[in-house]
């Protein structure tokens, strides 16, 4: 035998070149990050909260959010929302308010931990969690169905 000479560009193309790759995995990442938000989206809609203007943008497990609400409880839910999806780290929250009120305190979930524990814990009377139950809804559909790691709002006590 002996060594045979082809044309470099002819015949099938199994190879694809460094660029092709490139160009294919941003298309991917892309469209996963179109997904991703879309799916996010339909978290903050599934709340029934009127935001006006909403925009998702995902960087990695960074959301940032853009829009307006009427209330500044209505902005903590969406947040909440957002920030309690899995694969979320961080959330940018870049949403303004109509009519601004003090903002709740955020309080991470420990193991043990209970509305009523939580309600003593910042309220000292354990029989106002339905407070914290409230400003929760409707992430929270049980006051028992909390669990570690889940983020909730800890709204100031109305004088």
């Amino acid at each position: 035998m002996g060594l045979f000479s082809f044309l470099k560009k002819a015949g099938e193309n199994i190879f694809k070149s460094a660029e092709t790759k490139a160009a294919e995995a941003a298309e991917e990442a892309a469209a996963l990050r179109e997904e991703r938000i879309t799916a996010l989206k339909g978290v903050v809609e599934s709340l029934n909260i009127s935001i006006k203007d909403l925009d998702i943008a995902v960087d990695d497990d960074v959301v940032t959010v853009y829009g307006q609400t009427e209330s500044q409880a209505d902005k903590e839910k969406v947040i909440l929302a957002l920030g309690n999806v899995s694969g979320v780290a961080t959330v940018d929250d870049r949403i303004s308010v109509v009519v601004p009120a003090p903002e709740a305190t955020f309080y991470e979930v420990k193991s043990g931990d209970s509305l009523s524990k939580i309600a003593k814990a910042h309220y000292g009377d354990a029989m106002k969690y339905p407070i914290i139950f409230e400003a929760n809804k409707p992430m929270l559909k049980d006051p028992n169905l909390i669990y570690p790691g889940q983020v909730l709002r800890i709204p100031p006590l109305e004088n």
